[in-house]
């Protein structure tokens, strides 16, 4: 490649034709960018405390948060895929993730069974609201497609709040 043809390459538009107006796209790729961070955050926090979990359900709950990871990380590249579709750039970094998430790291040496599952349930149980408001973005802008998808996110967001609910509830470990 020649350094005019890179110099070409380096100036092309990313911008993927969409019918969404541009502060539709801006709002809604904005939206979705941060709860790409939060997506994010939640994963590592979920497999942080699989790999960390211990005691008498330790295989209960590490293969628990495994699943749950696993639904958590499904998720992201049809996030940052969607932000694409829509004429929207998405995240680049580590960094990024870190100036947008709103999920609090936890990187406590230890953390007990029940606390991890708690704080996930609560973490899951603020992502689903978080995720119901960025449905409304994409509700004040038509765009139908995003908000579909948000409904199937929310429902597993829901079902993991609940997994983790049942779990903690009662228990005194």
């Amino acid at each position: 490649m020649s350094a005019q043809d890179t110099k070409v390459h380096k100036s092309a538009s990313l911008e993927t034709p969409t019918d969404l107006p541009a502060d539709a796209v801006r709002d809604i790729a904005g939206a979705l960018n941060i709860l790409l961070a939060d997506m994010f955050g939640l994963y590592l926090k979920t497999k942080n405390f699989h790999w960390h979990m211990s005691g008498p359900h330790f295989r209960d709950y590490h293969l628990l948060l495994d699943e749950q990871g696993e639904q958590i990380f499904a998720t992201t590249d049809a996030i940052a895929e969607r932000v694409r579709k829509i004429g929207g750039s998405t995240l680049r970094s580590i960094g990024h993730i870190s100036r947008l998430q709103r999920v609090l790291d936890n990187d406590a040496d230890y953390v007990t069974p029940k606390d991890m599952l708690a704080e996930l349930r609560d973490d899951n149980k603020q992502l689903t609201t978080r995720m119901r408001e960025t449905h409304n973005v994409c509700d004040e802008h038509g765009d139908v497609a995003s908000a579909s998808l948000l409904e199937n996110w929310i429902d597993e967001a829901e079902r993991r709040t609940w997994f983790l609910f049942e779990t903690t509830r009662g228990r005194g470990e």
